[in-house]
């Protein structure tokens, strides 16, 4: 347990989880944790990484015709068929809403494939400074695909972080917030009769703390939970009330976790301002140099990536005389301008790598699979 409490603050909860964090979704303070980075397995709340990543980098009007194997996957399915065409939003509903987990590889596909997809999670990850997380799939299957903690985790904080960039996209927002959509599907033999060529269903959030759910909590703007037998459950979380929001994670709990998380939410909103922060949720690489760019001044260089300077140069002063210092001082500051250049061109070249909306990469086929019916998250 951490946390740092001031007279007349609340005592920290104590709920049935291996790990969890309650921050300051504002302004980046963590409350209270628990085995903060701690590394478990995801389960399905790795499919916040999965949209974070994704939402920002597919048309939402593109289509996607899913693969078999998409859509023989194990765990909770939308219900896919390779005879039709998908939209891309339609998959993101399913997957942030009902978590399923065909809607993840469909969306793989439409990003190139199950492996770029990976390592572009990952990529994300570094970026928004979660360094706990290993994405290994993008669903969150772990002992069917043969992944363990070593091969694929998150933390708790890492978590939160996810969480909380991801609500900064109004079109992730609407994912996690949207209680009921209609998924299509092939019509019926009715609904050919009466001409229409396109069917559906209605899918409904898994999350039970949304607006006229069964555990509604007021202000709750969205998260994701996650279940598997290795897993246990999972849970990331956001809320906003009073005009603050508190965001909070737990993992490996035996619980049913909206319980949980409402505990972790109804301390946050009476501690805060009453402890001390116990610590952070950093921003991401990008944030950070503007940050450090504004702080020097708007002509400084910038490291070739936020927080690496190669050890090169520390924080240190140039005095005011020296003709050889000055010979020196210009030298980086030549080597500097090159390395940026360098670097704008390699951004350049990957941003003009064209996008496949239509690979046929998709995660492995599991065998085995143990699934609660309350919590058919991965």
């Amino acid at each position: 347990m951490i946390v740092d409490r001031s007279e007349g603050a609340p005592a920290a909860p104590k709920i049935g989880a291996a790990s969890y964090l309650i921050a300051d979704a504002d302004t980046g303070d963590v409350l209270a944790a628990k085995d903060p980075h701690g590394h478990y397995l995801p389960a399905s709340t790795i499919k916040t990484l999965t949209a974070l990543t994704l939402v920002p980098k597919l048309n939402p009007n593109a289509l996607v015709r899913p693969t078999q194997e998409t859509c023989d996957v194990e765990g909770t399915k939308v219900g896919m068929t390779p005879k039709m065409q998908y939209k891309v939003s339609d998959l993101f509903y399913a997957l942030m809403m009902m978590s399923a987990n065909d809607a993840a590889l469909g969306l793989a596909q439409a990003n190139g494939g199950v492996e770029k997809t990976l390592a572009d999670m990952n990529a994300e990850a570094r970026r928004i400074n979660a360094h706990d997380t290993l994405a290994g799939s993008p669903n969150g299957l772990d002992t069917d695909l043969g992944l363990t903690v070593k091969t694929q985790h998150t933390s708790a904080y890492d978590l939160a972080l996810i969480l909380r960039e991801g609500l900064k996209n109004p079109s992730f927002r609407k994912y996690v917030e949207t209680v009921d959509h209609r998924f299509p599907a092939p019509p019926t033999k009715k609904q050919r009769k009466a001409g229409k060529k396109v069917g559906g269903y209605p899918i409904h959030t898994h999350n039970r703390m949304l607006p006229g759910q069964s555990q509604e909590y007021k202000g709750m703007i969205g998260g994701k939970n996650g279940y598997t037998v290795a897993s246990k459950q999972t849970f990331v979380a956001a809320a906003r009330r009073g005009g603050h929001t508190i965001v909070i994670s737990l993992m490996k709990a035996d619980q049913q976790p909206s319980v949980l998380a409402k505990e972790l939410l109804d301390w946050g909103f009476a501690a805060r301002g009453k402890v001390k922060p116990v610590g952070t949720l950093v921003q991401p690489v990008d944030a950070q140099a503007r940050q450090k760019k504004k702080a020097v001044g708007d002509n400084a260089p910038l490291p070739s990536k936020a927080g690496d300077d190669d050890g090169l140069m520390g924080d240190w002063a140039v005095p005011a005389t020296g003709g050889a210092i000055a010979a020196v001082v210009a030298g980086w500051a030549g080597f500097l301008a090159i390395r940026r250049r360098r670097v704008a061109a390699e951004f350049r070249r990957g941003m003009n790598q064209p996008a496949n909306l239509t690979g046929a990469s998709a995660a492995p086929a599991a065998s085995r699979w143990s699934d609660e019916l309350d919590d058919r998250d991965a």
